[in-house]
């Protein structure tokens, strides 16, 4: 999963990202309301975290772009603000979900599992496509009840690929998914056609049917049609 964190305070930015990440999330960061607000312009992502008192600019009108750009995106407000009409201000544009600081980085991620869940799975801990169940706060995938062995980007893959089933998803954007904007610096995306060949070689030796389709020129599309 794909998380932005947007926090001017470098050592909580710092404690975020890093907890988050050895809880197997991807975990950008951004300083300020500018670099943030260039972020989602350019890049998608599963959830955001977002501080209301940014040096630069307000974190709800970051909120409110973000449910313009990216409508399907989660976000939390993280702020040291108690007052309830940034609260109800803020859950009524749109956030998911509104933490006060001081909070334990155990709290926000159970906060942040609750948000992508109710997003990605309607409530449910598993997402299930046919014979296929994965349970991301586990990082689990079965087939047919059988055990998956993925590796970390196999896993992420393959939650992209049945959360946007039916979508013809480009390969940059699998690329900018499960590696963030480290790939600006890449000069081909032969990688994601590796994932991606692992990943349905995977799901075939356990019997399961081959859903991930290659549109010629573009991407890849998970379908059953």
């Amino acid at each position: 999963m794909k998380i932005l964190v947007v926090e001017d305070e470098e050592e909580l930015l710092d404690s975020i990202c890093a907890y988050l990440t050895r809880e197997g999330y991807l975990c950008e960061r951004a300083p300020n309301y500018s670099i943030a607000h260039q972020k989602i312009f350019l890049y998608s992502y599963d959830c955001c975290l977002v501080d209301i008192g940014l040096p630069d600019g307000n974190g709800l009108k970051l909120i409110q772009k973000l449910k313009e750009s990216q409508p399907e995106t989660g976000n939390i407000i993280i702020s040291a603000r108690h007052s309830l009409d940034d609260k109800v201000k803020g859950l009524d544009i749109g956030a998911d979900d509104y933490l006060t600081k001081p909070f334990h980085l155990q709290e926000l991620n159970a906060r942040l599992k609750s948000v992508l869940r109710r997003r990605m799975q309607q409530g449910s801990n598993s997402i299930v496509f046919n014979e296929i169940r994965v349970v991301p706060e586990t990082f689990e995938a079965f087939v047919a009840g059988q055990p998956l062995a993925l590796t970390k980007k196999e896993f992420d893959l393959l939650v992209y690929l049945i959360t946007n089933r039916n979508r013809v998803i480009p390969k940059d954007n699998l690329a900018e998914h499960l590696w963030g904007d480290y790939i600006d610096g890449l000069d081909s995306f032969d990688f994601v056609y590796t994932h991606v060949k692992n990943l349905r070689k995977k799901i075939m030796e356990k019997n399961g049917q081959d859903y991930l389709k290659t549109v010629y020129g573009v991407g890849y599309k998970f379908s059953d049609h």
